[in-house]
């Protein structure tokens, strides 16, 4: 049986549960930000479901789907698991297990700004695998930052089909769009609230526990090559030669729109002796 929860719902674009500043650092790599998210969610998954519902299977957390580079959610998830840890030893329950959904597929497009048949349109070719012998008999929890058309989940729903999985599972997010009279692109509105340009990045960037995810690579990697060029001249070189190492592990490489800025990378690194090919 699938069951939904979410912590903040939004129904009005003038007034959230959260603060919509706090969830676009967030969305960028902000750690501070991913923690309290992640510890607020598991808390109220505790309250309002395991505290009523819990029935004493083993429980296994599952980030949102990613091919190499972890998506925001990723970082939000380890402080839920952290939290629901402590809830779980302190009553004698087995502790959390991870798994990874797989995807086949990356693309260019920002999520964000499509309507509901434009998402379902750019993943619907897409596929996700997982683990089946891993998670055979357990409840799964399958985490993500924001519900807005469902799309996702269908993909989840259906590689669940595809799997003949039968277990116990949650689809667990932090917020979700109630109102479907409000449009999908609020999600953009809230990823980019306070990132309005490149250079609010640094702020994140320098702050305590920053994470890369997917989000702040492509947003990167797609910037006019002269304002990028200014950009990157701010970074430190171990920030540029793993901003070069995560593109290429996800394949922006092969994405016409994200050379010129991966070329430009690889020529200020060569051109200051900075290229590491062993990590120093």
């Amino acid at each position: 049986m699938i069951h939904s929860f979410s912590l903040h719902k939004i129904s009005d674009i003038d007034s959230f549960s959260f603060n919509p500043d706090d969830y676009s650092r967030f969305k960028f790599g902000d750690n501070l930000a991913a923690k309290l998210f992640g510890k607020n969610l598991a808390i109220e998954f505790i309250n309002q479901v395991l505290i009523c519902k819990y029935n004493k299977e083993q429980l296994v957390v599952i980030s949102s789907p990613y091919s190499f580079i972890p998506t925001a959610t990723f970082a939000m998830k380890n402080q839920f698991v952290f939290t629901l840890n402590r809830w779980l030893s302190e009553n004698g329950f087995q502790v959390v297990q991870e798994t990874k959904v797989s995807r086949t597929i990356t693309y260019k497009e920002d999520y964000g700004e499509l309507n509901a048949e434009e998402r379902i349109n750019l993943i619907k070719n897409d596929s996700f695998h997982i683990d089946k012998e891993f998670i055979k008999g357990k409840t799964l929890l399958f985490l993500d930052d924001i519900r807005i058309t469902g799309s996702h989940e269908m993909m989840i729903t259906r590689m669940l089909t595809e799997y003949n999985l039968t277990n116990e599972t949650y689809l667990v997010y932090f917020a979700e769009l109630v109102n479907k009279n409000i449009h999908p692109n609020i999600e953009n509105f809230l990823n980019y609230h306070f990132v309005k340009s490149i250079f609010h990045l640094n702020s994140i960037i320098n702050s305590e526990g920053f994470n890369f995810n997917t989000r702040l690579v492509k947003y990167i990697l797609n910037t006019e090559p002269s304002v990028f060029n200014l950009f990157i001249q701010e970074q430190t070189t171990e920030f540029i030669n793993l901003l070069y190492d995560l593109a290429l592990g996800n394949g922006y490489h092969i994405i016409e729109s994200y050379k010129p800025n991966l070329n430009n990378i690889k020529k200020f690194l060569l051109n200051n002796h900075k290229l590491s090919y062993n990590g120093n």
